[in-house]
Parts: structure tokens; sequence; C-alpha cells
């Protein structure tokens, strides 16, 4: 998984538009944008224990993703003001992974019936799941969207990596739901997302934080 050496080409994510998405299925997991990866129970590694990612791409250049619920003490309106009222509660910036802490990426979820045809600083990832642009006008995307989530730094994947840590069971693939990317503000996301899996695997929801609590 990336960690803060990820390699330059991974560090950015705009060139990837022409390159292929695919899908890559271990088992009966299958990932592409708009997955959701859950840790599993054994990963333990600080950075992404208990944690749940979203996939915004996953192609031939290898996978990139947020996590979604590693809130952070930094308001919205102390960094990007412009963005505040249309971020969602809690109204913070989100650790989204080891890479380029110093660069925000922003997921928003559409409003039912919200077309983006002609609007610029939207780009679809899945269903109503859109990347926003930071640049474009806070007004005109609020009005399509029921809120946004702004992240520092993202999680990455080079070719194949991703794949290894499927097959080494360090990850649980499920479907998102398109309030996913903004709902952080549970308190336990983690397990909600196992809650709502079918038998056995909403059984991991009750797995104990720490293991001498069981």
């Amino acid at each position: 998984m990336a960690r803060g050496d990820e390699p330059e080409e991974r560090q950015t994510h705009g060139g990837h538009g022409d390159r292929r998405r695919r899908e890559f299925r271990h088992g009966e997991q299958v990932v592409r944008a708009g997955s959701l990866l859950v840790s599993a129970t054994e990963l333990v590694e600080p950075t992404f224990r208990r944690t749940v990612v979203y996939i915004i791409e996953h192609n031939e250049g290898g996978s990139l993703g947020v996590v979604l619920n590693r809130p952070n003490d930094a308001a919205v309106h102390d960094v990007l003001p412009r963005w505040s009222e249309v971020a969602a509660s809690p109204r913070t910036l989100f650790i989204g992974g080891p890479v380029k802490r110093d660069a925000a990426l922003c997921l928003g979820t559409l409003r039912v019936g919200a077309s983006i045809a002609g609007v610029s600083g939207l780009r679809r990832i899945d269903g109503r799941v859109v990347l926003v642009d930071l640049d474009s006008d806070p007004e005109q995307i609020g009005a399509l969207v029921e809120g946004i989530r702004i992240f520092a730094g993202y999680a990455g994947w080079t070719f194949g990596q991703l794949e290894g840590e499927l097959q080494n069971n360090d990850w649980i693939v499920v479907s998102a739901l398109p309030s996913d990317p903004i709902s952080s503000g549970r308190p336990d996301l983690w397990a909600h997302v196992l809650r709502r899996q079918p038998l056995p695997l909403s059984l991991l929801a009750t797995h104990p934080i720490e293991l001498e609590r069981n």
C-alpha cells in the first residue's frame, strides 16, 4: 500500500483519464472506480487500520483512493473558506492517505436527478459520486451536490500492488453507496459498512477495536 515515497507519476491524477478503466477480480471481489476497500481485521498497520477507502481510479497505471474515515482537526473554513458552506458535516479536512499530504482531493455526492452536463469542475467517478475541482465555483457546485468532502493526501498503489494485497487478504472489497464519501460523521464508518453486508461478512462489524477488550 502507498507510503510517502510513492512514485512521482502516482502523485498526480489528472493524467490518467486516457488510460483504460479496468476491473480486477480476486475470487468474488471486483475492484473498480467506486468500490470500497474495507481493511481486514488482521490489518493492524496504523495508517490503514479499520479504514474504509473509496477507489477513485483503477486502471493500467495502478489504483488511487481516499480514506473516508480519518477526520482531521483542521476546519474547512480555516483552510478553504470558499467551500465551507458546501462541505458535509463535520466540516473538517480528512486525511485521505499517506501520499501528497500537501495536496487536496475533493469528492461530492450529486443530488438525485442533478445533471452535470456542461458543468466545469465536476468529473463523475461512479453513479452520483463526483470528483470536484476546488478551483471551480462553490456556488455552482453547491447547487448540484448534497455535500462535499475534502481530503488531504491519498492512498495509491502501483500496478499489481493492490492485487497482491487482496491476495494477502488485507482488504475486503464491497460496493459503495452514493452517501459514503460524505457520511463520515458516523462514529465508526468501518463497522457501519460491514454491518450492511450479507452474512457472514456482517459479523465482522462486531470485531473489537482493541483485541484485549474481547
